[in-house]
């Protein structure tokens, strides 16, 4: 299996990995007891995602996805996160094996998870 250097940049040193202890919403997605699973932050002002943050538990390509997700969401509005796709992270990664592709569908899934709850929470 070949990564490009994007992908091993972001699994050697990812972007954002923490937990945010006063998010202002949450995505979760994936099942840790039977493969990748990821916890998204964001923290929201005025529209926009102010501050992203993630904890992963999977394998090079969840960890670079989540990574990529981080960078490519932070300072966009809600709903220009919102529109970023699997082709969108995997694009800015320089590709992905086909059969990691599903990777970056976690990012984006537990991504707009968070902004729905986000979301929820203002309503």
């Amino acid at each position: 299996m070949i990564y490009s250097r994007e992908v091993l940049h972001h699994f050697t040193s990812p972007s954002n990995v923490y937990k945010m202890e006063d998010a202002d919403a949450v995505g979760t997605k994936g099942d840790p007891d039977c493969g990748d699973a990821l916890e998204m932050f964001i923290k929201v002002k005025e529209n926009r995602i102010e501050e992203i943050s993630y904890l992963v538990y999977g394998c090079c390509a969840a960890i670079a996805t989540s990574s990529m997700t981080t960078e490519l969401a932070k300072g966009k509005t809600l709903e220009e996160a919102f529109a970023i796709t699997e082709e969108d992270i995997a694009n800015a990664l320089g590709g992905l094996p086909d059969n990691k592709m599903h990777c970056s569908n976690l990012g984006v899934s537990a991504l707009r998870e968070a902004i729905m709850n986000y979301r929820r929470k203002q309503r």
